[in-house]
């Protein structure tokens, strides 16, 4: 039987994907920086040497992209579709009927509670966040679509954000909480100002998240959240042993 040109790309990214070290590579690119190679290696778990042979596949088959400064190389996924592939590959990953069990890690444990989609925000914060605004009548969410109400633009522009033509939402399947959060422009400019508000702050290492105070105060008022159930998250130290983190008075805003 004769292979279409379709199938044979979809085999050959499939293969490449189906390798554990760079699945978690790919994992690892969800939060949607650029990183460097020896990054990724110990991401994946394998030597400088594989994580170079790895990366060359990816790069190869499209999934991956190379930034270069000076003499270093930075690697990113190459569009914003690989990014819903590995999302809904993951999604569909977590509704095994008889899952493996194992312990859930730390590291786990912080990406379930907050964490970047590529470009917008997801898990048990990004959720809440698409219920406050479905709540409040700002997004009409149902299964695959999504679209903002005029009050949602207004409560948008009122947290500085200018949408300007581009209002494109869409309703992504949290793979975790296997549930509707927000992405498309609307998710993606919403994530991005509560980062530079102050809102929301990068766990190290890692594309875990953590609401700020300030944040738990700007998302009680402009969406109703509750913001006592993720103001203390799980968190990873260097030793990977897990913490409770919280975010100091010093970031308070008045």
């Amino acid at each position: 039987m004769s292979t279409s040109p379709g199938e044979a790309s979809l085999a050959e990214i499939a293969a490449v994907i189906g390798d554990p070290g760079r699945a978690r590579m790919l994992v690892a690119l969800l939060g949607g920086e650029a990183l460097p190679a020896g990054e990724l290696a110990w991401q994946a778990g394998v030597r400088p040497s594989t994580a170079s042979g790895h990366l060359a596949q990816l790069v190869g088959c499209g999934l991956l992209t190379v930034l270069r400064q000076g003499r270093h190389r930075y690697y990113r996924l190459a569009t914003p579709d690989v990014a819903r592939l590995l999302e809904a590959m993951l999604a569909v990953a977590a509704l095994q009927t008889a899952p493996r069990h194992r312990p859930e890690s730390p590291r786990d444990a912080a990406l379930r509670h907050a964490r970047t989609c590529y470009d917008h925000l997801a898990g048990r914060l990004g959720v809440a966040i698409a219920d406050g605004l479905v709540a409040a009548g700002h997004l009409a969410l149902g299964d695959g679509a999504a679209m903002l109400q005029p009050s949602g633009r207004r409560l948008l522009q009122d947290l500085g954000i200018d949408l300007g033509r581009s209002a494109a939402c869409r309703a992504c399947l949290d793979w975790s909480e296997r549930r509707h959060h927000l992405g498309g422009a609307v998710g993606t400019a919403m994530t991005r100002q509560f980062f530079a508000l102050g809102w929301l702050e990068r766990v190290p290492e890692s594309r875990a998240v953590r609401l700020t105070p300030a944040g738990g105060a700007g998302l009680g008022r402009a969406v109703g959240l509750d913001p006592a159930p993720f103001l203390v998250a799980p968190a990873l130290t260097c030793g990977g042993q897990s913490a409770v983190a919280t975010t100091s008075s010093s970031s308070r805003t008045s």
